[in-house]
């Protein structure tokens, strides 16, 4: 939890602590699971594929109805006769290989919409339960008890440009734990996705919040669930993978210097 004060400790990527920042108000908003859930809902929706049918779907028959007093069913029956498929029932959606009586519609309104307002305070929510070491260590997150939340780390990060060199300061900020939990779960996917480039399902790792990115992003790629991201482009979904509030964040110095100076506010 926050202490009285609203400051925290700069560790250095050596994992010494550096010095103390005051922290912006942002981490004082309170946990809105209800807006968090509704915000990274609405993100994913943007990412469906509209889908639908073929109009003529079922209808490529000569099936017809012989209307009433026959002694039959009054669906429509395949024309013709002394070949298999004559006389059975086609075209009606009760029927093998009929046509479906309310199919998909690629014009299904699929995006969900959500306020700007609320939105923001999502964001806001979500940001500050990256504070909160119970809810940090609740969603499953593996990490040095003895560091204190915000996690920050000095702007030296950003340049960082080699892999090696990344995975040693996670180790020195104590959350290199946390990538050995996502590397020891990662899982081949069942189904085609294994053939639509999404082979392996992979949980989310610790996030790097940065403002510039001077190498740090392609460093970590390689490193499985490790998420760096630009504080311009954060959204909820980043800080709650999921819609769970929560997520192992390490924050520059620069960043939170730029939420203090109102960075969300535009």
């Amino acid at each position: 939890m926050l202490t009285q004060e609203f400051k925290a400790k700069i560790y250095d990527i050596e994992g010494n602590e550096k010095g103390e920042i005051d922290l912006p108000s942002i981490f004082l908003t309170p946990v809105r699971y209800d807006l968090i859930k509704r915000a990274v809902i609405a993100i994913q929706s943007h990412r469906f594929q509209p889908k639908g049918r073929n109009p003529m779907a079922g209808k490529r028959t000569t099936a017809e109805s012989l209307g009433v007093g026959y002694g039959l069913s009054r669906v429509p029956r395949v024309k013709g006769e002394n070949y298999p498929k004559a006389r059975t029932a086609a075209f009606a959606p009760s029927t093998v290989g009929g046509r479906l009586a309310f199919p998909p519609t690629p014009n299904k309104k699929i995006k969900k919409k959500i306020n700007k307002k609320e939105k923001l305070l999502a964001l806001k929510s979500a940001i500050a339960a990256t504070a909160i070491k119970e809810l940090v260590a609740k969603r499953g997150h593996k990490f040095d008890s003895s560091k204190t939340f915000p996690l920050i780390v000095s702007d030296e990060i950003q340049s960082i440009n080699r892999t090696f060199n990344i995975a040693q300061i996670l180790k020195k900020l104590g959350v290199w734990s946390d990538i050995e939990r996502v590397a020891s779960t990662i899982k081949i996917r069942a189904g085609k996705g294994k053939k639509r480039g999404r082979k392996k399902k992979i949980r989310s790792g610790p996030l790097i919040v940065i403002v510039n990115d001077n190498g740090v992003k392609k460093a970590a790629r390689n490193i499985p669930g490790l998420t760096v991201i630009e504080l311009r482009n954060l959204n909820p979904e980043h800080l709650a993978p999921g819609t769970h509030p929560g997520r192992l964040t390490i924050w520059v110095e620069s960043a939170i210097k730029a939420l203090s100076e109102g960075a969300l506010n535009g």
